[in-house]
């Protein structure tokens, strides 16, 4: 058994929604030697502590747009408001509300949440990365959002409307084709968010205490940031 299986903390029981899963999913990113170093089951629960506290405090940064209006139809006119936008996402299973991570969420629940949720700007590119994990998952999300753009897909308008925003799904169709066709384009900066990319989330969860002891150590002397948005340790490198 490794060790991601070896010892979940129960904390962790308590923080997570299915920690084995998110064990399966680590045990998968050290195969795939994504980030150089791999976080464990603890450090991930504090990177999942690390999003609600972004919802709660920086709640500005997630599902909302500064660079396009939103669409002028009612619906995306109520649904910018995103305490009524909430249980249609639900419903459409465009978000997982316990999976914050995404990292317990199918290819195909991921796929659903890009095309259903709005996404600003690169923020897209962490469930991309995630996607890339699974052969053939990008070619059938540029295929199902081809159709919306399109406007062949029967539900187009109702799923323009969920993102709230206009253009959102032409500017995922092109943040697709280039990763499918040049890979993640981020800059470094970039890469070493924890907002941003999936690599970088993983990078912040690898440099936090590796246990809860440990945690409560690094609380007590002033050093735990849950606010922080990038990998320490790409700050130092």
């Amino acid at each position: 058994m490794h060790k991601f299986y070896a010892h979940i903390p129960l904390l962790s029981w308590l923080i997570l929604w299915r920690p084995r899963r998110v064990a399966a999913t680590l045990e998968r990113v050290r195969r795939a030697a994504i980030v150089e170093h791999t976080p464990n089951v603890w450090q991930v629960s504090l990177g999942v502590l690390r999003m609600v506290h972004r919802l709660l405090f920086r709640s500005e940064t997630v599902g909302l747009c500064a660079e396009h209006p939103v669409r002028r139809s009612w619906r995306a006119r109520l649904l910018q408001y995103r305490p009524i936008r909430f249980p249609f996402l639900v419903a459409e299973r465009a978000i997982a509300p316990f999976d914050l991570s995404g990292m317990i969420s199918s290819p195909d629940r991921l796929k659903r949440h890009l095309i259903g949720a709005h996404h600003e700007g690169k923020q897209c590119t962490y469930d991309l990365e995630m996607l890339r994990c699974s052969p053939g998952a990008l070619e059938d999300l540029e295929r199902r959002v081809a159709v919306v753009v399109d406007g062949s897909e029967p539900r187009a308008n109702w799923l323009r409307d969920l993102v709230v925003y206009e253009s959102y799904h032409e500017d995922l169709l092109v943040h697709v084709r280039t990763v499918l066709a040049h890979g993640v384009q981020l800059s470094d900066e970039e890469r070493a968010s924890a907002d941003l990319s999936f690599e970088g989330f993983l990078g912040w969860c690898a440099s936090q205490p590796t246990t809860p002891g440990g945690t409560w150590r690094a609380w007590r002397g002033g050093t735990l940031c849950l606010n922080s948005n990038s990998n320490p340790m790409e700050k130092r490198a």
